[in-house]
């Protein structure tokens, strides 16, 4: 079984953080820009929440708000479920799927060290079955099966 800790090694390094006083616009461009779908709020390096298209799309517009007057702090879910790198992806997924959320901080001794969406997890679990596919293939057959990998 994968680690939270081995998928975080395998994806583009770095986190995307946002303040809470930026402004939903400015964390709407940057979710843009990096092809996310949230940002973690941080203060002084403390996280301090998430805001995420939903978030968006529940607070902000429904609300009848405007996204350049109104701060992530104002909207970001505060209500926080983390993982360790030592969990399984596995066990993050479980947690997903429980609390019905789409990304999770993962943090060592306090410490923001990644972000984990279902999507990522998703691909980690297929990865790893299709790998142990191909070795029982193997296995099975005595010799060296080659299979199209998925891109």
């Amino acid at each position: 079984m994968s680690t939270v800790g081995q998928l975080l090694r395998s994806k583009r390094p770095g986190t995307w953080t946002i303040g809470p006083q930026a402004s939903v616009y400015q964390a709407l461009e940057l979710m843009a820009e990096k092809d996310i779908g949230a940002v973690l709020v941080v203060d002084q390096e403390r996280l301090e929440g998430i805001f995420s298209e939903r978030d968006y799309a529940r607070k902000v517009v429904l609300r009848g708000r405007t996204s350049r007057e109104t701060t992530v702090g104002e909207l970001m879910t505060q209500a926080l479920y983390y993982v360790t790198p030592e969990q399984t992806v596995e066990e993050c997924l479980a947690v997903m799927t429980d609390k019905h959320i789409r990304h999770l901080p993962v943090l060592d001794h306090s410490k923001l060290v990644g972000l984990v969406s279902i999507g990522d997890a998703v691909k980690s679990i297929i990865d790893e079955q299709e790998l142990t596919i191909q070795h029982l293939e193997t296995y099975i057959t005595g010799s060296a099966v080659t299979r199209t990998s998925r891109t």
